[in-house]
């Protein structure tokens, strides 16, 4: 008896779709009596809730932000969190008014940042009874990225390079706390090391006899300390980016986890 395959969907026909050759629709398993519960359902088994403000990238009285645990394959991907262990359709007016707040903010904050065209924001809410949205970049000019893919594309791209995706992190955290809070991501230090010596013009003709050159040391020189931006910028004003090469304003790890 020959084999009854279910016609695959139009969408992995798409040129957002990730996968090509064979593929066959898994068999759709029959309905549960009881669905099972979700990771943290109790605030004292919630990860969430026991996890240390150190390990986000911004925190406020009401809300934090967390990053991934190590760069992916977007130029950010960061979730928001409320501090109480609330799911999305048990927020009282005033977090759901500042849900709608900080995702704008948010979404503004990651579109800001080089090489990015739009900010896809999901809520799933299988994985984990605590409220988490997700922020994906795509990068500009990426169109086969367009769409409901984005996060399978997450995992199939090569991971971007450390030091930009700790920059990036850290340029998010900086936007949101012109806003309130308290930025935990900082931008990575700069690697440098100074010349053990420096020959000025003019040392030999300079030196008194008996008087070994080396014994005329310049003063050590500071470290420069890099200035903070100060810019604030206008909630009311949308940061408008259709261009990477457009001059932008200076605005401003983390357990990486399946979308749930």
């Amino acid at each position: 008896m020959a084999d009854n395959f279910t016609p695959l969907p139009d969408f992995t026909r798409w040129p957002s779709f990730p996968f090509e050759g064979d593929m066959r629709v898994k068999p759709l398993a029959a309905p549960v009596d009881v669905e099972p519960p979700r990771s943290g359902e109790d605030a004292a088994d919630c990860v969430a809730c026991n996890t240390p403000d150190d390990e986000y990238i911004w925190i406020s009285e009401r809300w934090r932000v967390r990053g991934m645990d190590r760069p992916t394959g977007l130029p950010m991907v960061v979730i928001l969190e409320c501090r109480s262990h609330l799911d999305i359709g048990d927020l009282p007016n005033l977090l759901a008014a500042e849900l709608g707040v900080m995702t704008v903010r948010l979404e503004r904050a990651i579109r800001s940042l080089d090489g990015v065209a739009r900010v896809h924001v999901n809520r799933w809410g299988d994985g984990s009874a605590h409220l988490h949205m997700w922020f994906l970049a795509r990068p500009y000019g990426r169109l086969q990225l367009r769409g409901t893919f984005l996060t399978l594309w997450d995992d199939i791209l090569p991971a971007i390079p450390e030091q930009q995706w700790r920059e990036n992190l850290a340029m998010v955290a900086a936007w949101l706390a012109e806003f309130g809070g308290r930025a935990i991501a900082e931008p990575p230090h700069i690697q440098w090391e100074s010349p053990s010596t420096i020959n000025y013009a003019g040392n030999q003709a300079d030196s008194s006899p008996g008087r070994p050159d080396d014994s005329v040391r310049p003063a050590p020189l500071d470290d420069a300390t890099p200035s903070s931006s100060g810019d604030l910028i206008a909630d009311s004003i949308p940061a408008q980016r259709s261009n990477p090469a457009e001059p932008k304003a200076p605005k401003p790890p983390f357990p990486h986890t399946t979308p749930a």
